[in-house]
């Protein structure tokens, strides 16, 4: 401790350089700290489970050109094909498919337009009876659509009037938890909620109602049509190479296009998130080896100059050991000024993160953990140095004198 006073003498005769590493500091932990836990929470958005099994589905879309079909028997005709395949589960036609960042969302409501109500935002679905098998999904509460309840037009004014929903949307638009039977509007076409998955998640991960899904018994065979298809984990890559030979064998006037995995496709839709976290621990690596560096480099800086003052000491019997101490401490003392303004910096550039993007309030551990490994590397970088700089022999010293 009776050190500290004139280290701190010294770090007045030489100011720039500390300055300059407190200010480094600083910036490496606010930066660091907020980015660490950027990816950290990524991460956990990465690995949110979505409530499908999907290594085990996978989409493919069909463009029709040929007329002398019914293309709604024809669909039919494909998806009993596709049921029949050994290997497949169940498939079906989706108006969307999940994961995918493209879909169809509305604001349900509570009650029929004009009047007034609190609307619900959701994605919604147009598939049969099949979805939920497809999917890979079980039904927590109530029923599966009935065959019956199924409605197959090409009239898109004309809806069915039951819904099979996710429970985060039927805990938001009913919360005291009596919301099975109950009816919800999509303007003024009335659904009747039959059934609750108790998760599942629509097009968008990252929307603020990604868990607000709503299922609808409607299909309307189009010249685009999506198919999904659930099959054994093990058994779905040599399905998807014969999918399109399967199907163009069923009717050779159309186009079979991006057969994808449900995995892949929620890869694809993430790939932006991915290019950012590893973005962002590039910066981390980089930040923390310059502010090693820098670190060494103002150590062996010091020490270059003040080889006389070491040498003194040592001639007056300062052991080794006392002057590694001398500029760990000295190192130590920059260091907390920096982890200190630092650790406020990092409080401000939360609180600006969170006010123009999307991202949860920065906790303060990661406050906390990155200025110990801050303060940890840096007691690391001036190790060697000042060990350097304890072998200076005190007659070395004295001829300098």
């Amino acid at each position: 401790m009776l050190e500290i006073k004139p280290i701190f003498n010294a770090l007045r005769r030489s100011k720039v350089g500390a300055v300059l590493l407190l200010i480094q500091i600083a910036i490496t932990t606010a930066i660091v700290s907020n980015a660490a836990f950027i990816i950290n929470d990524r991460i956990t958005y990465l690995n949110q489970d979505t409530g499908y099994p999907e290594e085990s589905i996978f989409s493919f879309g069909v463009m029709t050109f040929g007329k002398e079909r019914d293309i709604s028997q024809q669909f039919e005709e494909d998806e009993a094909m596709l049921r029949n395949m050994p290997g497949v589960i169940d498939a079906a036609l989706f108006s969307s498919v999940p994961l995918s960042g493209s879909g169809s969302s509305t604001s349900l409501r509570l009650k029929p337009e004009p009047q007034k109500s609190r609307t619900i935002p959701s994605a919604y679905l147009f598939a049969d009876e099949h979805a939920l098998s497809t999917l890979g999904l079980t039904l927590a509460e109530g029923r599966n659509f009935d065959i019956n309840e199924v409605l197959v037009t090409q009239d898109r004014s004309k809806l069915t009037e039951v819904a099979i929903v996710s429970r985060a949307f039927l805990n938001e638009a009913f919360p005291d938890g009596d919301g099975l039977g109950q009816m919800v509007y999509m303007g003024d076409a009335p659904f009747k909620i039959i059934g609750v998955v108790e998760h599942m998640k629509g097009p968008w991960l990252k929307s603020g109602a990604s868990d607000n899904v709503v299922i609808i018994p409607f299909i309307q065979a189009q010249s685009y049509q999506q198919i999904v298809v659930r099959t054994a984990p093990e058994d779905r890559a040599d399905i998807m190479k014969q999918m399109e030979d399967k199907m163009l064998a069923a009717y050779d006037k159309r186009v079979v296009v991006n057969v994808i995995g449900l995995d892949e496709n929620k890869a694809q839709y993430n790939a932006s998130d991915v290019l950012m976290m590893r973005m962002l621990m590039v910066l981390i690596v980089v930040l923390v080896a310059v502010t090693a560096l820098g670190i060494f480099g103002l150590t062996l800086f010091n020490i270059s100059k003040r080889t006389r003052q070491i040498g003194t000491r040592r001639a007056l019997g300062a052991r080794k050991s006392a002057i590694i101490r001398y500029f760990l401490i000295e190192n130590t003392m920059v260091c907390l000024a920096g982890l200190l303004i630092g650790a406020g910096l990092a409080v401000w550039l939360g609180h600006e993160l969170i006010s123009r993007f999307s991202v949860p309030p920065l906790s303060h551990t990661y406050v906390m953990i990155t200025a110990a490994v801050v303060l940890i590397m840096s007691l690391l970088a001036v190790i060697f140095p000042a060990r350097r700089a304890a072998r200076i022999s005190p007659s070395v010293a004295t001829r300098s004198i």
